[in-house]
């Protein structure tokens, strides 16, 4: 008769325990969570239209109405939910007007700047309601001046005015919506002499083609009475507190300090629409426009000016310290509850915000939903996944900042990754942007989501196919909440949606009318976003290694390189540093890659909980933490809050995706400047970069020197 140790009978016990009594493995709660049984377009059509009855700007009532629904869906789904608010400074239009005098002899035209209400619209009742509209931090004050067009505002559109010997020195600024951020086109205009500037919506960008053109509610364009309206605040979160968090009882800058810190305008700006930007465009005389500079086919013929037309331009504005909430839910880890996997969308709009940003809040209720539904089946997160719903982003990603400011060093030393979803529909076609070593989850992701407009393919199949340049783009501009989490603190991050721009962006039209008939008629695309956020959120939580892979990083880093080395052949800046420190940084992710496979082969059931499990911790740890390394302390070049050496925005376009952001603005100056000096600036930058990196393949490789 066999002896029977008391080792083997517990191996005995346990495989029959395993096979008999084991939860399914995470892979079946992922697929489950994908499958059409647990999503629901229903549902998410509930939201976005019980989230968009009334405009709901930050600080408003009908914002935190908004505020107790969402936290009231996710305590609903057995989510621990709390609010989380701050006091900030956001300014409210207190009286506006804009006049034009299109030459001597001619009246002056007075702008109502209304946006009109169309016959049937279902919320004529609480259209009042929208904010007139206005800049938000504009600088009050009353300009009087000639009108030059300036195209769309950017720093080469002055240098093509200056070669035209067009002088812009004590003009009002006319600008049309499209190619860089707001904030960036008022900024310019001073940098260049203007006193005032104005930004209109044109009809060649936002308003259809040709005479017979329709536009909404008949079509999805931009209503000749249409203004995007928006912040020109060229910062991140309250002014009044840099770099802290706008808690109660805190410390903060004056008015004064604001001003002088470069981050608001200092002359006066007015969004207005595309009609009234015509009738402006008609007073202007001059030299004719580029072509490329030219309207719609049956607008005017663009002149640059300055004048005949001079306009008289007042704007004063309210300060006010006013109470943000952003709304978090938490479903704690249990294996890891240290280690965070964040979603977040945020929750305020400048007026109904039925595509900016509540398809994305609605797109976030519907993951919250689907996990309960997977908590049920007896589910359980590895590691901690927290859903974020920010307030007061239109302002200045004020919620998310503050946020991540006053919990700066706990998300520095615990946060996996973030995943945002702002616009999460505005047409077909599936987007994402983010850090490269997202990339291969991403697209996995995607291959396993089925095609809401084509059932026969997957996203990722329609992806491929419709994306002339680079499949994922990256996360350099300021757009969205991901500011704080990457570009502050340097946490792996990455941002989703379908469609691109889309007409009516910031307007009074943009309300769940025009979703249901143009951006989502069915609300499919909606559930597929929650579908890939939510599959992504599951592997970084579930996976027992991060999914991380920093050989994608090597490989865009050689690129950028490759890039600028090329454009600077000439001007006797070396890149070899940089090349080294990412041969390193390649061959430090070749490695971790290697280690993961070998404590995968290794691992048995029974060793797992005795060695391994400190392994893997300290490898997972390793790719966690390498994306900090690529932040500096000291920041970019007169704007310190962005510590990333990587991703940031460049200097003139908050919305500019760049890699290397301090290299490209240094090589900017220096081009302005040409001297020993600025030149020496440069390759500062690039030893700045070079040393990042380092420091990056050193995280990765997890030993000291």
């Amino acid at each position: 008769m066999l002896k029977t140790t008391g080792a083997t009978f517990l191996a005995i016990a346990t495989s029959f325990f395993i096979l008999h009594f084991s939860p399914p493995p995470k892979s079946y709660y992922h697929s489950l969570f994908i499958s059409s049984s647990l999503s629901d377009n229903a549902s998410i059509s509930h939201h976005l239209r019980t989230l968009t009855r009334r405009p709901h700007v930050a600080g408003s009532q009908a914002n935190a109405e908004a505020a107790s629904y969402v936290l009231s869906t996710l305590s609903a789904c057995n989510i621990k939910a709390h609010i989380v608010s701050y006091d900030v400074l956001l300014t409210y239009p207190d009286s506006r007007s804009l006049t034009l005098t299109p030459s001597p002899s001619e009246p002056p035209i007075t702008f109502d700047l209304k946006q009109e209400i169309y016959e049937g619209d279902p919320y004529a009742d609480v259209a009042d309601e929208v904010l007139p509209t206005n800049h938000a931090y504009a600088k009050s004050g009353s300009v009087v001046g000639p009108v030059v067009y300036v195209n769309y505002g950017r720093v080469e559109d002055y240098g093509t005015l200056k070669e035209m010997g067009v002088n812009v020195t004590g003009t009002v600024a006319l600008a049309r919506y499209g190619e860089i951020f707001r904030g960036d086109i008022v900024m310019n205009a001073f940098e260049a002499g203007a006193i005032g500037a104005l930004v209109y919506t044109d009809r060649k960008d936002y308003g259809g083609e040709g005479g017979d053109a329709k536009w909404f509610p008949d079509d999805k364009w931009m209503p000749p009475s249409g203004v995007q309206v928006g912040t020109v605040y060229n910062g991140s979160g309250d002014p009044t507190t840099p770099g802290w968090a706008s808690s109660e009882g805190c410390e903060r800058v004056s008015v004064e300090e604001v001003e002088s810190s470069g981050d608001v305008p200092l002359i006066p700006s007015m969004p207005i629409s595309g009609a009234d930007g015509e009738t402006i465009l008609r007073s202007i005389g001059g030299q004719i426009a580029k072509d490329n500079w030219q309207g719609s086919k049956d607008a005017p013929t663009y002149r640059v000016g300055p004048g005949p037309g001079v306009v008289n331009l007042e704007y004063n504005g309210k300060q006010v310290i006013a109470t943000i909430q952003n709304v978090m839910g938490v479903i704690e880890g249990v294996e890891e509850p240290d280690r965070f996997v964040i979603l977040g969308n945020h929750r305020d709009a400048w007026t109904f915000g039925a595509v900016d940003p509540n398809s994305g809040t609605a797109a976030l209720l519907e993951v919250a939903q689907r996990l309960q539904k997977l908590q049920r089946s007896g589910w359980k997160p590895r590691r901690t996944i927290i859903l974020c719903n920010w307030d007061a982003e239109e302002y200045g990603l004020t919620g998310s900042t503050e946020w991540v400011e006053e919990n700066r060093e706990l998300l520095a030393s615990r946060a996996v990754a973030y995943l945002n979803v702002d616009c999460a529909v505005s047409g077909a076609g599936f987007h994402a942007s983010g850090t490269p070593q997202l990339d291969d989850l991403l697209k996995l992701a995607a291959q396993q989501v089925q095609d809401p407009d084509n059932s026969s393919q997957t996203i990722y199949e329609q992806w491929i196919q419709s994306t002339e340049s680079s499949l994922i783009g990256r996360l350099g501009g300021a757009g969205s909440d991901y500011a704080a989490f990457l570009q502050h603190i340097g946490v792996p991050a990455a941002d989703m949606r379908f469609g691109a721009g889309y007409p009516v962006y910031h307007s009074m039209y943009d309300d769940y009318t025009w979703i249901e008939n143009f951006g989502d008629p069915m609300f499919h695309r909606n559930v597929a976003v929650a579908s890939v956020w939510g599959l992504v959120a599951l592997r970084l939580a579930d996976e027992e290694f991060l999914p991380f892979n920093y050989h994608s990083y090597a490989l865009e880093l050689q690129k950028r390189a490759e890039d600028l080395e090329n454009e600077m052949s000439d001007k006797g800046i070396t890149f070899s540093p940089l090349f080294k420190s990412i041969e390193e940084l390649s061959k430090a992710a070749r490695k971790i890659n290697y280690q993961k496979k070998e404590i995968k082969e290794a691992k048995g059931w029974t060793s797992m909980w005795r060695n391994d499990h400190v392994k893997l911790r300290e490898l997972n740890d390793r790719l966690m933490m390498a994306e900090r390394a690529f932040t500096d302390c000291d920041g970019l070049l007169r704007r310190p809050w962005y510590k990333h050496l990587i991703y940031a925005p460049s200097r003139h376009n908050d919305y500019g995706s760049t890699s290397f952001p301090g290299i490209d603005d240094a090589i900017e100056n220096a081009k302005n400047l040409n001297t020993a000096e600025s030149w020496h600036v440069v390759q500062h930058e690039v030893w700045r970069v070079a040393r990042a990196v380092k420091h990056a393949s050193l995280v990765l490789d997890g030993k000291l020197t």
